[in-house]
């Protein structure tokens, strides 16, 4: 029964006519399709006009050996996968070819032996050959999706951002038409806090990732915004950052942007005198699989008596923010001033 259609295409290229035939004749048997050239410049050129499945070739060939048309065939557009074939006595040939890139190789041996030892190389060969294009695809498919989705999340985090910033300006209009001052504070102070919120899905969005927040420009940005709301030429508040390099995902981003804003906006009120110069650091480090933050001012301290200044709804925020991140808040005592900090897992 001849080879079916579809059945793998082969080309034998060996200058033995006889081994040709065989070769031929046994491999017909066994399913596949063969095609043969006498030599390596006559397989090398139909290699180039027709899509082979594989080519075996033969080493030892007059005028140009199996080594120079393996070369020659790699360097096809498509190449096709190629078994070397050598003499039982030619481990480095083999070699040579393995490292020319051949994907096996094959002993000439007497008899049906050789035959049978060709055609389960085929086999395995073709299936590598699958199995690597599968492989592939599937990569390929990959690729795609994650692209699919990171477009997808950058979207959603743009939307986000504009509809934080619309909520933001919705909250300052709000604060321009109360006349309590009570009311413009809290207003004022909850601006601040949506402002935290939609400048990390700003980063996000802007930025090289879609999931994660470098947290050394995301603070350098909040405390530029904070620094332009607290600091008057009245009472200046100077704002630094001592920050390593660290990146986080977007929820614990978001905690960390809430629990900064609450705690840098509270030194810049309550630190320092209504007429004073005052300076509130912060400090963020990486420390193995962990991260710490620190928050810390030169002013009057905490209040001996443990009362809460303002509405306490920023020490609320902060130690909900930090319940997120299993974390809790460390007050210094020994510290002159307010020392907060932090220390949560990194992933």
């Amino acid at each position: 029964m001849p080879p079916a259609d579809d059945a793998p295409r082969i080309l034998y290229i060996d200058d033995d006519d006889g081994l040709r035939r065989l070769v031929s004749r046994a491999l017909e048997r066994r399913g596949f399709r063969i095609d043969t050239a006498a030599g390596g410049v006559e397989g090398a050129a139909m290699a180039a006009d027709h899509p082979y499945d594989l080519v075996a070739v033969d080493h030892y060939m007059p005028g140009q050996d199996g080594l120079t048309t393996l070369q020659q065939l790699r360097k096809l557009p498509s190449p096709p996968p190629v078994i070397y074939v050598t003499g039982s006595e030619e481990s480095r040939v083999a070699v040579a070819a393995l490292k020319a890139g051949a994907i096996d190789y094959v002993v000439k041996t007497v008899g049906e032996e050789f035959f049978d030892l060709l055609a389960r190389a085929i086999d395995q060969g073709l299936t590598r050959v699958r199995m690597q294009a599968e492989k592939e695809r599937a990569e390929e498919q990959l690729r795609e999706s994650n692209e699919r989705l990171q477009a997808m999340l950058t979207e959603v985090n743009h939307r986000v951002a504009n509809s934080l910033q619309l909520v933001s300006a919705f909250v300052h209009m709000q604060a321009r038409s109360v006349g309590n001052e009570e009311a413009k504070t809290a207003l004022a102070d909850t601006q601040r806090r949506i402002g935290a919120i939609a400048q990390v899905h700003r980063r996000l969005y802007t930025g090289d990732s879609v999931n994660k927040v470098d947290m050394v420009e995301y603070l350098a940005s909040l405390l530029e915004e904070i620094g332009d709301t607290w600091s008057t030429p009245e009472a200046p508040r100077a704002l630094t950052l001592s920050a390593e390099p660290l990146e986080l995902g977007t929820d614990k981003a978001v905690a960390v942007g809430v629990i900064v804003n609450e705690l840098v906006s509270n030194a810049c009120k309550y630190a320092y005198g209504a007429t004073a110069t005052g300076e509130v650091r912060v400090q963020l480090r990486a420390e193995g699989d962990r991260f710490v933050l620190q928050v810390e001012d030169d002013g009057c301290g905490l209040p001996k008596d443990g009362s809460i200044r303002g509405t306490g709804l920023g020490s609320k925020l902060v130690s909900a923010m930090a319940a997120t991140l299993k974390a809790v808040i460390d007050y210094d005592p020994a510290h002159a001033g307010v020392r907060a900090t932090l220390i949560a897992a990194s992933a």
